[in-house]
């Protein structure tokens, strides 16, 4: 639904126009354009960025390699693309809020760069997403953007995650061949001037660089705080990274300034740094068109407005006025650098003009009103749309119209759609801070004693475009034991055909097909659906508040398994955190499962369950779940098997007391992890029970998994847990704690960190062979 009143004033409550036109105002106060290159959404240095921009003057962006398809989610289900689509919205309201410009590599969901998951090696990295293509679309980013300075967020060093390290390593690569006029790629040349690295270690809880840093040859500070609003870039930076929501960041400083950022200068095109207290990574770069232009004498009467514009902040009508008097003084500027072939100039004026038009807008108070009656809409569909713009100082005339692309219409109270209008598109490559993402925006034009600007601002809430041949399936992934065959029901959109395999019949209900399966083969099907003899496209609907409605549109296919699996004998319960899905898929291969609210957490409610799985996360996601701990572990003692899906250290793991004994998660996760999802699995006790009833585990069973084995593996364990499984990266040590199995009194304990909700998502039939074995009660 369209934004509610009370979603618009808490949303202008976190934008004060006061702090607004001086957050505008602070990139005039120089040309240098700084780049942060990182391979996440949240790779980002926030807290630098802020100030950077906010107290130094520099513009700045960011680019990313990947959307973070592959990442945690800490509030909800999305994963793969849909996650990605997620992330990828949550980096844009981030950089809304450090005026960032953002630049991505991915361009679809398909495209060989993405978040594949976790990787120990940048040549690994490089290798998947295609060494050359990486490069090639790292250097258009650099090309349309010209940044002064690059500075990736990594270091490229053993123990550092491959992303990061290929990114870094690209970085390098990317500085001569984005200058270089015969490489091949979108856009002019542009030489970056300087190439700078973190000074300080990557080295975490996820992360442990074998190699110290290098040298700090500059400082940037970290101490001060925002005139305006009183908060240290820090807390701004945190504001910004609350927006990654899905990867749980965003903390509470308490108001304490940060250390700094120490930098280290790589390479220089334009000589060394100075030292000491005058040293800053502008050194030697020009910082006005004065020192940009040769031949000027004293500053150039563009460079006199702009300091007049700064400096008359908080009179917002002397701003307005200045801001005003600075556009001649830009087409004079630039008619001149094309009279004296100064064209290197250019875009330096361009993004100066479009600096002038926001702080003009924001000077002149305007109060923009641009709201549509729906988020969704389909091609050829006339929508409800409001347009109202108010200025409260007439001496500034300002007037409002929709800009919409070609074939769109709009009246004074609606916007028709094209019938080819294309459909929303999850990956956009770019997003200006502050600037229209979708296909609808509002031209905005402000004109003062005969001068004018016009500037493009985004509605209320973006429209999202259905596609034109939509048809839903559901569900959309499907695994059939041949063990305990069942009809499947599917609600499919009316008019919409599914081909189905041999050994099933079809028939049509109500909401949607029914499949029953005759003589189902083992097989991974993907069953295309279409609509007027055309393939269909599926909608998968995302909504969070940070980020508000979003829409992934995708082929419209069935996923359907056939596999058998002996089923656990005995009643199931589960507790997730609403991070996984593994009640869905015990139920889906015909296992007896219930999922347990928070009501029903509770000593009494145990002992109608012989088995207990605990989901990924639940420990932090469900707080009541924590206190239940004591009288899970004599339920164990009393004959309950318990499960426990992996968890990271922080999520209320106690090393002592979560299991019925000490058990302990290892960090940094890069150490405790085998990336490999292909990775050779040694039984260490073939004979285990846990590895052949009800399902006898082979090596068949480890074939086809996704993204990685397991993760925040268990580091240390008390003597009363046997390792199952053996396992590793290559060239590295074998792990021994991603199955762990003991006894207590009566029951049993496993804990598993093996990846096994991702792979029954992927529909790998040793996932749910290997679930049936870990759910089975003990007997």
């Amino acid at each position: 639904m369209p934004l509610t009143d009370a979603a618009r004033i808490r949303a202008q409550s976190t934008q004060p126009s006061g702090l607004m036109l001086w957050r505008a105002l602070q990139p005039l106060r120089g040309l240098v354009r700084f780049m942060n290159s990182g391979a996440h959404p949240d790779d980002e240095i926030s807290g630098m960025l802020a100030a950077l921009t906010y107290r130094d003057g520099l513009s700045i962006s960011y680019v990313c390699s990947t959307r973070g398809e592959g990442g945690q989610n800490d509030i909800g289900r999305e994963a793969g693309a849909a996650l990605g689509t997620l992330r990828t919205a949550e980096m844009h309201a981030a950089a809304d809020v450090l005026g960032l410009s953002m630049y991505w590599l991915s361009d679809t969901p398909s495209d060989p760069i993405t978040d594949f998951g976790f990787s120990k090696s940048g040549t690994e990295t490089l290798g998947k997403w295609g060494h050359a293509h990486t490069l090639r679309r790292l250097v258009e980013a650099i090309r349309a953007d010209r940044p002064d300075i690059l500075c990736p967020t990594f270091l490229d060093v053993p123990g550092q995650h491959g992303h990061h390290r290929a990114m870094t390593q690209a970085a390098h690569e990317a500085m001569d061949a984005a200058a270089d006029p015969d490489f091949k790629a979108a856009g002019a040349p542009w030489q970056v001037a300087k190439l700078y690295l973190p000074a300080w270690s990557g080295a975490g809880d996820a992360y442990d660089d074998d190699l110290p840093p290098p040298r700090t040859t500059v400082e940037i500070p970290g101490a001060g705080h925002e005139p305006p609003s009183g908060w240290t870039w820090a807390e701004i930076g945190e504001q910004a990274r609350a927006f990654h929501a899905t990867q749980g960041m965003g903390h509470w400083t308490g108001g304490k300034e940060p250390k700094g950022w120490p930098l280290h200068l790589v390479r220089s095109m334009v000589g060394p740094d100075l030292t000491g207290k005058h040293g800053a990574i502008t050194n030697n770069l020009p910082n006005s068109y004065t020192e940009l232009l040769p031949g000027n004498a004293g500053a150039t009467p563009l460079d006199a407005q702009l300091v007049a514009c700064v400096a008359a902040f908080p009179d917002s009508k002397a701003v307005l006025h200045h801001a005003f008097m600075a556009l001649p003084h830009i087409e004079t500027t630039r008619r001149q650098c094309q009279d004296r072939n100064q064209s290197y100039a250019l875009h330096r004026l361009d993004r100066t003009a479009a600096q002038l038009a926001r702080v003009i807008y924001l000077a002149a108070g305007a109060r923009l009103t641009a709201r549509l009656a729906v988020d969704h809409a389909e091609p050829g569909q006339t929508i409800g749309a409001t347009l109202a713009l108010i200025t409260p100082d007439h001496t500034c005339k300002t007037s409002a119209a929709w800009h919409l692309p070609k074939g769109w219409h709009s009246t004074d109270t609606s916007i028709t759609l094209p019938k080819d209008a294309p459909a929303f598109t999850p990956y956009p490559m770019v997003h200006h801070a502050h600037a229209p993402q979708g296909p609808v925006a509002v031209a905005v034009t402000l004109e003062y004693q005969g001068l004018s600007t016009t500037l493009h601002l985004p509605p209320d809430q973006q429209l999202l475009v259905l596609p034109r041949l939509q048809a839903a399936i559901a569900p959309a992934a499907v695994f059939l034991n041949s063990s305990a065959p069942r009809p499947i029901a599917l609600r499919l959109t009316q008019d919409a055909r599914l081909e189905i395999p041999a050994g099933f019949t079809q028939t049509r209900t109500a909401e949607g097909l029914r499949l029953t399966p005759d003589t189902p083969q083992p097989a991974l099907y993907s069953l295309p659906v279409s609509l007027d003899g055309q393939p269909a496209q599926t909608v998968t609907q995302i909504n969070h508040s940070h980020t508000g409605p979003l829409i992934l549109p995708a082929p419209a296919t069935l996923r359907l398994r056939v596999a058998e699996v002996a089923l656990p004998k005995g009643r199931i319960a589960y507790i997730g955190g609403g991070n996984d899905r593994v009640d869905h898929w015990l139920h889906a291969m015909g296992a007896d499962v219930t999922a347990l609210p928070d009501t029903a957490l509770t000593a009494s409610s145990l002992a109608e369950y012989d088995s207990l799985v605990i989901g990924i996360f639940a420990l932090r996601f469900r707080p009541a779940l924590a206190a239940l701990m004591p009288a899970i572990h004599q339920w164990v003692r009393n004959g309950g098997t318990l499960l426990t899906l992996y968890h990271r250290p922080w999520d209320n793991w106690d090393i002592r007391h979560t299991a019925p004994a000490p058990l302990e998660i290892g960090k940094p996760s890069l150490r405790y992890r085998v990336t490999d999802e292909a990775a050779p699995v040694t039984p260490l006790i073939p004979d285990h029970p846990l590895l052949n009833s009800p399902n006898k585990i082979t090596a068949d069973d480890w074939h086809g998994w996704v993204k990685e084995r397991g993760l925040y593996f268990a580091k240390s364990w008390d003597a009363a847990y046997k390792p199952l499984l053996q396992m590793a990266d290559k060239g590295e040590a074998p792990h021994k704690g991603a199955l762990l199995t003991g006894h207590f009194g009566k029951g049993q304990h496993h804990h598993c960190a093996l990846v096994l909700h991702l792979q029954m998502e992927a529909l790998v039939p040793g996932a749910f062979r290997l679930m049936a074995n870990l759910t089975e009660p003990i007997r």
